[in-house]
């Protein structure tokens, strides 16, 4: 599904954010510039291209005026610095040409409930690939997640074993220990959270605010 950088009415102008459709049934607009007191407007016409699109769900952020609608999840950034506990360290595997379709599934797979969490596409493999930052982590054999580091900032991190997040995020770590890191939450997505509090990372910045406008 192709994305729309500039979608125009005669209202106002948006980006309009269509990838994650056929997987998740939702899409994003992006205000970028709106008429006074034309925002509704604007969004109706936004919303009946991305309905027609597929979408059933839709989400925008950028403007003000949103906070009328009803909050979807804000995008939180965090920082912290990277450290590592010795007795929660596992092994590093990382991820190849044969192994990136399965990596691109699992976070495919552990991401399907989390707000505003982006598809990966098997076009964006090439990308995995080329980054160098994409692990599985291994304890005696058993998968316990995976993470995407790319210059000290965390892409993606998920756990396929209960328990396994404190782990998993101490293995990623070591790949930057004592240097910061910075990572991207939804504020609804509130055990991520809680576990990035407990590895001492802070709330830093409120990025971005989504509501929910058909």
């Amino acid at each position: 599904m192709q994305d729309f950088p500039v979608f125009t009415t005669e209202n106002g102008v948006s980006s309009l954010h269509l990838k994650q459709i056929p997987y998740r049934r939702e899409a994003y607009i992006h205000v970028r510039d709106v008429q006074p007191g034309l925002l509704a407007e604007h969004l109706a016409e936004c919303v009946s291209f991305c309905r027609m699109a597929g979408a059933e769900k839709v989400f925008a952020c950028g403007s003000g005026e949103l906070a009328r609608y009803p909050l979807h999840t804000a995008v939180l950034e965090m920082r912290g610095n990277a450290w590592v506990d010795p007795q929660k360290l596992a092994c590093l595997f990382p991820v190849t040409e044969n192994t990136a379709a399965r990596w691109r599934e699992i976070y495919r797979e552990r991401m399907a409930c989390v707000d505003n969490a982006s598809t990966l596409e098997a076009r964006e493999e090439r990308r995995l690939l080329e980054s160098g930052g994409a692990y599985f982590v291994h304890e005696d054999g058993q998968l316990l997640g995976i993470g995407w580091v790319e210059d000290c900032r965390l892409l993606a991190m998920a756990a396929v074993k209960q328990g396994a997040g404190e782990t998993v995020m101490h293995t990623l770590m070591s790949l930057v220990e004592g240097a910061q890191m910075t990572l991207e939450v939804a504020s609804t997505n509130v055990r991520a959270i809680r576990l990035y509090e407990k590895l001492g990372f802070l709330k830093t910045a409120e990025l971005s605010r989504w509501y929910r406008v058909g």
